[in-house]
């Protein structure tokens, strides 16, 4: 009776636990096209290559916008997706301007830039973007919405879930009547895309990108540098092996003062319960390395959710 009751407990603690995991975040952004469109773009020097990247700031202008993103998380909310707001994150970014473009290694001088994109990226800290874009249809007095529901990984930038369509003409002028009009019809297929997304997060873990790089400060180590007989590069390997979920990792380019590393998948949370991101997880690749029999400094670059690198040599 005792082991009856001691299992009973055990599974309710286990739901329990499970039921207070911490969903991934999403946040509502306009999409480039709509950006584009009502002419909210603004120019960005990648070094020295000219972009064109959404100006959030003013797109929010728009109040067309506001409702609309607005509506969104409402929608998403009462299906238990909380969202992070596009209007907050650009008043943090606002009020923490201390932040700069680049971030430059203390002895080289040498510099790895983190775009606007990035860093909006960055301070939300949203798991999913959903991008939003839609045009007004009118037939004599009424009107319906054309939309455009994209969800993209914030941590790889790729397409995870989407929904389109046309609404039904109707006598409303508002436009986020129209849009939840017309998104409801697709709206549990999305969510179920959404959760999939999210399932495979679970078990197979996050994807992100690693860079490994080598400052040529004279020091004589690269990534062929041998520890016992074993190349650093191999030495690193062999971490990634032991730290990924199920050992997923795929080195994409690699020389000796290089290496690639695509489709890391990093577990969503660490040992002690606390969400696991690309930046904790470099971090934990540096303290290794910092030990002996390797004793290397290494600065790490934190060029995104999605992407760090780890700059081998200097700190």
């Amino acid at each position: 009776m005792k082991n009856k009751f001691l299992t009973i407990c055990l599974c309710l603690l286990s739901v329990g636990m499970f039921a207070q995991a911490k969903k991934p975040s999403l946040m509502v952004v306009p999409s480039d096209s709509w950006c584009t469109k009502n002419r909210v773009m603004e120019v960005y020097y990648n070094q020295g290559v000219e972009e064109y990247i959404p100006d959030y700031k003013l797109a929010l202008l728009h109040s067309d916008l506001m409702n609309v993103i607005s509506k969104i998380n409402i929608l998403m909310a009462d299906r238990g997706f909380p969202l992070k707001d596009l209007s907050a994150t650009m008043k943090a970014i606002n009020k923490t301007n201390a932040e700069n473009n680049l971030i430059t290694s203390k002895a080289s001088g040498a510099a790895l830039a983190e775009s606007p994109l990035d860093r909006v990226r960055r301070t939300a800290k949203s798991d999913i973007i959903l991008e939003v874009d839609w045009t007004i249809n009118a037939t004599g007095p009424k009107k319906s919405i054309t939309y455009n529901l994209r969800a993209l990984d914030a941590y790889t930038s790729k397409q995870v879930a989407g929904a389109q369509g046309t609404g039904a003409p109707s006598f409303s002028a508002d436009v986020a009547v129209l849009l939840e009009e017309a998104v409801l019809v697709n709206m549990d297929s999305f969510v179920n895309q959404l959760q999939a997304h999210f399932d495979d997060l679970l078990t197979n873990g996050r994807e992100v990108t690693l860079d490994i790089l080598v400052f040529d400060n004279g020091s004589g180590v690269d990534l062929e540098t041998e520890f016992d007989g074993t190349e650093l590069t191999e030495v690193i390997d062999n971490w990634l092996a032991e730290k990924t979920v199920n050992h997923r990792f795929s080195k994409a380019d690699a020389t000796e003062t290089m290496t690639l590393y695509e489709s890391v998948r990093i577990p969503l949370y660490k040992a002690n319960g606390m969400a696991q991101d690309t930046d904790g997880f470099a971090r934990e690749l540096r303290t290794f390395l910092k030990k002996a029999p390797y004793n290397l400094d290494a600065k790490l670059i934190n060029r995104g959710l999605g992407r760090a690198a780890l700059v081998i040599g200097e700190k």
